[in-house]
Order: C-alpha cells, then sequence, then structure tokens
C-alpha cells in the first residue's frame, strides 16, 4: 500500500540523509558501539549538512523547518541503516521543542548556535531512580538564593548524559503536587554539576546513558527554561511529540525487521525448500506485514495531526504502546525465523532485538499510556 504522507520534497530528503548515514555513520557502528557513544565529529558533521537543529530560526543555524516529516523521515532512515543510537530523536524530536517554545530570547541567542552546530549536545533530565514514569514524584530541589537556583539531587537513565554540554533539568523549586517544578539549563562545568559514567546496558551500546549529579550546583536564574513552577505542564505539553517519534522508530523497525526477513526466508532451504515455501513462514509473514501496515497509517495520522497542531495525549500515548508492542513482537518472531543466527551479533536482527526492549519502558512505560488512554476515555 502507497504512503501517503510524503511529498517529493520529503524522499529527495530521505536519499540525501541515508546517503549521509552510509557514508558517516554505518562503517563506525561497531566502534560506537564499543565507545558507547558516536564521535562528536560526526554530530558535527551532521550539524553542518542540516541535520541537527533544522526547526530554529536561520539567524540561529537552522533551516526555519516546521514540518515533523522530516523528523520522521529521519528516524526511518536511522532505523533502516542499522545505526543503533538516539542522537537525531534526541536532539531534535525531544529538545528541540523546550528551546523553541519556551526559550526567552536571550537564551536562544546563547545556546543555540552551539547546538545547530553540533558543538553542544543537550540532555534532558526529568527521570530520578525514585521517579520514572511518575514525573511528579522528583525530588531533585532547586532552592531560590538571590540570583541563582541552588541544586540537590540526581538524574538517572539521561540519554547523552555523560556526554552533554547542556542538561535541561526538571527541580523541583515548591510544593509536591506539580505546580512547584521549574526546568533550569545546566552547563557542563558548573561546580556542583557532575556528569555519571556511561551505564551498561543490555542495549542500544552506541548511545551512552548516565547520571547526572547535582550537589550545591548555583545554576543562575537566568537558566531558567519556561515559567517557574510550571515544569510538569510544560513537560506534558512536549510528551506527546516524544511519543510519537518513539511510535515512528516503532514501526519503521517493525518494517525493517520484515524486510530482512524476506530475505532470509527466501534464501534460506530446510527440508529440501526455501524457508518461504512453507505455509506456516508464509502466514507468520503476512500477519507481521498486515498488522504493521495498519499501525503504520495511525502513525502516519498522528504524524499529521502533530504539524496540524491538534494531536492528543491519548492518541500519542497509544501509538508509542501500540506501535512499541508490534515491534517488539515482529522482530522476536523474525529472529526466530532466522533460527542460531538470529541470536548472533553479527545479524542485524539480533541487534534490532536486543535494541528494541527498551522502547516499551522509556518515553512513559507502556503500562502508564495503557492507562492514559483508559482514564481519557472514562473521563477521570
Amino acid at each position: 500500500m502507497r504512503r501517503t504522507i510524503y511529498t517529493a520534497e520529503h524522499e529527495s530528503f530521505r536519499e540525501a540523509f541515508r546517503a549521509f548515514l552510509d557514508r558517516e555513520a554505518v562503517p563506525n557502528v561497531e566502534k560506537w558501539e564499543q565507545a558507547g557513544t558516536p564521535d562528536r565529529d560526526f554530530i558535527v558533521k551532521a550539524a553542518e549538512n542540516g541535520y541537527v537543529g533544522f526547526e530554529f530560526d536561520p539567524r540561529h543555524g537552522g533551516l526555519g523547518i516546521d514540518d515533523f516529516r522530516y523528523n520522521a523521515v529521519m528516524t526511518e532512515e536511522v532505523v533502516a541503516s542499522g545505526m543503533a543510537g538516539d542522537t537525531f530523536s534526541m536532539q531534535n524530536d525531544i529538545i528541540v521543542p523546550y528551546f523553541r517554545d519556551f526559550a526567552t530570547d536571550e537564551q536562544r541567542d546563547r545556546w543555540l548556535p552551539d547546538f545547530t552546530s553540533g558543538r553542544a549536545v543537550t540532555a534532558l533530565g526529568m527521570t530520578e531512580p525514585g521517579a520514572g514514569s511518575d514525573l511528579a514524584g522528583i525530588t531533585t530541589s532547586g532552592r531560590l538564593d538571590g540570583d541563582h537556583l541552588v541544586v540537590n539531587g540526581q538524574k538517572t537513565f539521561i540519554t547523552s548524559g555523560a556526554t552533554c554540554d547542556l542538561a535541561i533539568v526538571l527541580v523541583r523549586t515548591g510544593e509536591r503536587d506539580g505546580r512547584g517544578t521549574t526546568f533550569v539549563v545546566a552547563e557542563h562545568g558548573t561546580p556542583g554539576f557532575e556528569r555519571g559514567r556511561a551505564m551498561h546496558k543490555i542495549g542500544r551500546k552506541a548511545q551512552d546513558t548516565a547520571e547526572l549529579f547535582f550537589t550545591d550546583c548555583r545554576i543562575p536564574v537566568a537558566n531558567i527554561v519556561g515559567e517557574p513552577g510550571r515544569g510538569l505542564s510544560t513537560a506534558i505539553r512536549n510528551l506527546p511529540r516524544e511519543r510519537l517519534s518513539i511510535a515512528v522508530s516503532g514501526v519503521a523497525s517493525a518494517r525493517h525487521a520484515i524486510d530482512l526477513a524476506l530475505q532470509h526466508t527466501r534464501d534460506r532451504e530446510a527440508f529440501g525448500a526455501r524457508l518461504a515455501d512453507l505455509q506456516a513462514v508464509r502466514i507468520a509473514l503476512a500477519e507481521m506485514h498486515t498488522d504493521t501496515l495498519v499501525l503504520q497509517s495511525y502513525v502516519d495520522r498522528c504524524v499529521e495531526a502533530l504539524n496540524q497542531g491538534d494531536l492528543r495525549a491519548d492518541e500519542a500515548a497509544g501509538a508509542k504502546y501500540q506501535a512499541t508492542e508490534l515491534q517488539w513482537t515482529v522482530l522476536d518472531r523474525v529472529l526466530q525465523l532466522f533460527g542460531g543466527y538470529g541470536y548472533m551479533e553479527e545479524y542485524p536482527i539480533a541487534r534490532m532485538w536486543r535494541d528494541a526492549r527498551i522502547q516499551r519502558i522509556y518515553g512513559g512505560a507502556n503500562e502508564v499510556m495503557k492507562d492514559l488512554v483508559g482514564r481519557t476515555l472514562v473521563g477521570s
């Protein structure tokens, strides 16, 4: 079934971006997995080619593009290339709205030139050891002292946390009901702000994930992003876009896995015939293919809704949990079709399988996504 979401301009962008990945990323996948992070030079090159922060105004180094379909194209091609990492989705899909929609002109003038040039990798610090999907439970504090916030606490599971130059951090500045939370930007090198070592993960090994520590860290109030005391509201406003980004990745991963399965079952012989000639295999392929087509249509519609400004939180939550559940089901079935080869790291399906497990957890655990949809339905 032909998708209608993209124009010729999007497809031209896709070709250019995929060529960039094939040239600059694919040859380095093994090295980045060993290092636990992509080279900073790669991020700078990506920025030079217009692939980082392109939504920002040209005066800040962007291209002035306000169309999430370009973000979706990048996500799909990252998946198809085999480059396992969150560099582009983190910087473009998740970080950009905080600076674009909530930063002041003075803050944009300070931070965006380095962001759009790739010189400043930015992390988002919300999750804590005792507060994951329940952001209202954060305890990292920001106490006002003159023209500074004195920040104390710890963040965990932070993407790009070990290498970030800037961290947008959610801190508690008032009462515990969620209204007294504020986003503040911590800059690497500020006394009292420490980036932890990269954590050892099951998958997504080419993307660093770390803890952030704050000990009497004095951050200027000039670094507050958005309205003080309304941090949780800011996060809630941005979460549908983040969750849609995960959904786009999930469906793209399922589609790519099916392509791998088709190639393998056509080439592989068992019991004197191709695997693809076995009825059980064809049925499995048919089910995965049709389920993915159906979900792709819904995710594409969500992308259009985001562009139109009317994507609801429950719609994004539904897309996120459904796409990542399907992704896991498809990847697991495809790995089974590969047999023992599917368990070997040199086969793409093995890496895709272990890299996908986190998708049902981050961005809000799928159980929380389902409850959000349910509460919307019943009006609670």
